[in-house]
């Protein structure tokens, strides 16, 4: 395609924006434009320019947001109840850098089975690229105990 015809217009963008907001994935989006057109060859652009511009543009804008929310979140959870703590670090964009948190119960299991801990983590599964980390204790009938959770950017930190 030629390049003028890579570029989506304002009313795409949009439209585009709107779908992702009410749940409609890239595919049916493009599949609304072809039928609003009448076929593939009247729209100027192809399928792909509409998922790249999902990724790149709406996902990024829904990372940000997600980042926002989750701090709210945290925020209402040390509200009802003072034991619940939580650390979270933003980078500049409103991405997380790293987030941690225990509930009032994994603080209590602490106190008692804190003297052997596993801090296990999951490889970037997540659409955000963020490692899951958990840290989880042994109980006295040789149980598993969660202790609290954390998401990180770099395993560096």
């Amino acid at each position: 395609m030629l390049k003028q015809h890579q570029e989506l217009s304002m009313f795409v963008r949009r439209t585009i924006e709107t779908h992702e907001e009410a749940g409609i994935r890239p595919s049916k989006t493009y599949q609304s434009f072809v039928a609003a057109a009448g076929s593939h060859g009247e729209l100027g652009f192809i399928e792909k320019y509409v998922r790249n511009y999902f990724t790149r543009e709406v996902q990024n804008i829904s990372k940000e947001d997600d980042a926002k929310e989750f701090g709210k979140y945290l925020v209402r959870m040390k509200e009802k109840n003072q034991n619940f703590f939580f650390e979270l670090n933003l980078e500049g964009n409103h991405c997380i850098k790293h987030a941690f948190w225990a509930d009032a119960r994994s603080r209590g299991a602490f106190d008692y089975f804190g003297d052997m801990i596993s801090f296990d983590t999951i490889y970037n599964t997540n659409r955000y690229n963020l490692v899951l980390g958990s840290f989880v204790g042994v109980n006295h009938h040789s149980q598993s105990t969660f202790l609290g959770c954390a998401l990180i950017k770099n395993e560096d930190i």
